[in-house]
């Protein structure tokens, strides 16, 4: 497959994130929800793969968070993102926790063209709605896993429904997300991330939807995709 030269990003975007990069670790702030859904993201994807003792690539880590429990759980982590400035927050958290991962500032495609086939699993979470091309980014995971390894995913839906609760209820109703977080137009329907996953060479294995209860502050796993929901790939052995 072919990847493209340049960085996959958006200027406004990295500097949206790396404006509240310093918040990452406070469990109140903007990223109050990362923290809260970080088990259950973390039980789905070892659901799928065992970590322990595995290469584990997250894509688009930020502050660290899935970064550092995958890490805890085992694995050998590399996290990888263009905000500098969330780099250097999940580096100090790391020598905080004692949590090793290792962090660098490098897109996806310039990864994938430089260590290709050289993780075990990959994770590229709540980030494919943030970048002009996620088709791209999609076909570099296919290209930095092995043979035989997993590519998680997880994204917001794209419908009326989605654009209530992720955008209107979420940021401007229950103040859950900085306004603007998201930008509706860049959502992804499920069939659509099935067709780039498909097209890079990776066989889908699991669909699930995340919901969130607003009166419990309750998450949970479930079959309804709307909104939020995860998505689990798998490179055959014999894919080239």
């Amino acid at each position: 497959m072919t990847l493209p030269s340049g960085p996959n990003a958006d200027p406004s975007e990295i500097e949206k994130f790396s404006t509240l990069a310093h918040r990452w670790w406070d469990r109140t702030s903007d990223f109050k929800p990362l923290h809260d859904i970080n088990p259950l993201r973390l039980g789905w994807i070892e659901e799928h793969a065992s970590l322990k003792g595995k290469r584990v690539l997250d894509i688009g880590c930020g502050g660290g968070i899935l970064a550092e429990a995958m890490a805890a759980q085992g694995a050998e982590v590399k996290g990888i993102d263009l905000s500098a400035k969330a780099l250097a927050v999940a580096r100090l958290h790391g020598i905080e926790s004692g949590v090793r991962v290792d962090y660098e500032s490098v897109s996806a495609e310039e990864l994938a063209a430089r260590e290709p086939g050289a993780f075990d699993v990959v994770t590229c979470m709540e980030m494919l709605e943030h970048v002009p091309d996620p088709a791209a980014i999609v076909a570099a995971c296919a290209t930095l896993v092995r043979p035989g390894g997993h590519v998680f995913f997880s994204t917001l839906n794209r419908n009326l429904k989605s654009y209530l609760m992720a955008v209107v209820a979420a940021e401007y109703v229950l103040r859950m997300l900085a306004r603007g977080t998201h930008d509706y137009s860049r959502f992804i329907a499920p069939s659509e991330l099935a067709r780039d996953a498909r097209k890079s060479g990776l066989e889908i294995i699991d669909l699930t939807g995340l919901h969130y209860n607003p009166i419990t502050r309750h998450y949970w796993l479930g079959d309804n995709t709307d909104v939020n929901y995860l998505m689990a790939t798998y490179r055959s052995p014999t894919s080239a």
